[in-house]
């Protein structure tokens, strides 16, 4: 047993700020993502991406079509999730240097590949939009606060 404690002790170093550590550390690789659905939400995450994806898909966009076209979004909000799309390689951002501004957005070609997968997601939502109208309605009655 003593050899053991002295085998164990000798694996140890003492840090500069009193702790000890394994000289040796074995680092153990997180998965990244869990599936492929993860992966694909890291990148959708965000209530107006899908829907900006949708508008893109059908072609090039300028920024006053797009916000238009997404409606009820914010300015700053839309900005924020263009700029994380641009980011992730998703679309594209063309700058005209113009005044009045025009700017356009497109998909890239990975972008095409990610709304295509949006595709079964569409027709599902288009299928049963009463079956969620009904949800939300009784969602809505639920969060109502109730008279004492």
């Amino acid at each position: 047993m003593i050899a053991n404690v002295r085998s164990c002790i000798l694996s140890f170093k003492y840090a500069p700020f009193g702790k000890y550590q394994l000289e040796d550390r074995v680092e153990m690789k997180k998965p990244t993502f869990t599936c492929g659905l993860d992966a694909a939400l890291c990148v959708l995450g965000g209530k107006w991406k899908p829907l900006i994806l949708f508008h893109l898909a059908h072609g090039t966009r300028r920024y006053g079509e797009l916000r238009r076209a997404v409606g009820g979004v914010s300015d700053k909000v839309l900005i924020q999730q263009l700029k994380e799309l641009q980011a992730d390689g998703i679309i594209a951002r063309v700058d005209y240097r113009e005044i009045p501004p025009k700017v356009e957005y497109s998909l890239t070609a990975f972008g095409r590949t990610l709304s295509k997968s949006l595709a079964p997601l569409c027709e599902w939502g288009t299928k049963y939009s009463r079956d969620v109208e009904a949800i939300m309605t009784r969602r809505k009655v639920r969060e109502q606060p109730r008279a004492a």
